[in-house]
């Protein structure tokens, strides 16, 4: 292959990335949080053994962190024609912001998955199918302002999905007197071509108005690292850590879960 042969290959796989980066799109998020939100891009900075990712968006930073062994058990019937298994996997971290306050998360992903299993009968022949009944995936994180116990913030993400059948997403985070809704945000416009890989993503909001969005995945072939996080500048800076550390903790789960 002649040099000048190499050096055109290069410049049209070039252009092709910069297509690609041209085409990505970010989540759609509220006018009102767009307006009153700076935009951040998340630096995923490195990971360790038995730690999570070092993330990094505006003034919050991950500055210590756990990440817990992966644990499972399976049981199955006399034929193995039916089986069920969990797996369960914790992590920790505190998340500072510019003020040196700190949110301590405490989080644990639970996982559950039902599945029919076809029967061998011989080589070539077997009874029965081979089939997903129900995964449920359970999502919870505790947040705590400086050590403060009085006041404890829950998120709460549940996603069911079923064979034939239409599945449940329910997520929203809590301190027993407010309540936050968590809904899935997209690049995706209603009424549109939909995009086949989209950019994915979350909007909180209480009463209907938005607190903040978390992009945790682009659109387009590029699509990883592209993680945005919008806070919204109206809200006071406790609320503003609280909400940073929430969305800290789904970044997090995305990427030990991707398929959450």
């Amino acid at each position: 292959m002649t040099i000048h042969l190499i050096r055109i290959k290069f410049l049209s796989a070039l252009l092709f990335i910069s297509g690609l980066s041209i085409g990505q799109k970010n989540i759609i998020i509220s006018d009102s949080l767009a307006n009153n939100a700076e935009k951040l891009p998340v630096k995923m900075g490195s990971q360790s053994f038995g730690k999570i990712w070092k993330f990094k968006f505006g003034d919050y930073a991950v500055v210590s962190s756990k990440l817990g062994w992966t644990t499972g058990s399976s049981k199955s019937n006399f034929w193995n024609t039916k089986t069920d298994s969990k797996t369960t996997q914790k992590f920790s971290f505190n998340l500072t912001n510019k003020a040196s306050d700190t949110a301590k998360v405490n989080a644990a992903d639970n996982i559950e998955v039902q599945a029919l299993q076809s029967f061998p009968l011989t080589a070539n022949f077997s009874i029965g199918t081979n089939e997903l009944v129900q995964e449920s995936k359970n999502f919870s994180a505790f947040i705590n302002i400086n050590s403060d116990t009085a006041e404890t913030w829950v998120l709460l993400m549940n996603v069911i999905r079923k064979a034939n059948a239409e599945g449940n997403y329910e997520a929203f985070m809590t301190n027993g007197e407010r309540k936050i809704f968590i809904i899935p945000a997209s690049s995706n416009k209603p009424g549109d071509d939909h995009q086949s890989m989209p950019a994915q993503g979350y909007e909180f909001t209480e009463n209907g108005y938005p607190l903040c969005a978390v992009q945790y995945l682009g659109s387009g072939a590029l699509g990883m690292n592209k993680n945005i996080v919008w806070i919204n500048a109206k809200s006071d800076a406790k609320m503003q850590l609280i909400l940073a550390a929430a969305m800290t903790a789904l970044l997090q789960l995305k990427v030990t879960s991707p398929s959450f």
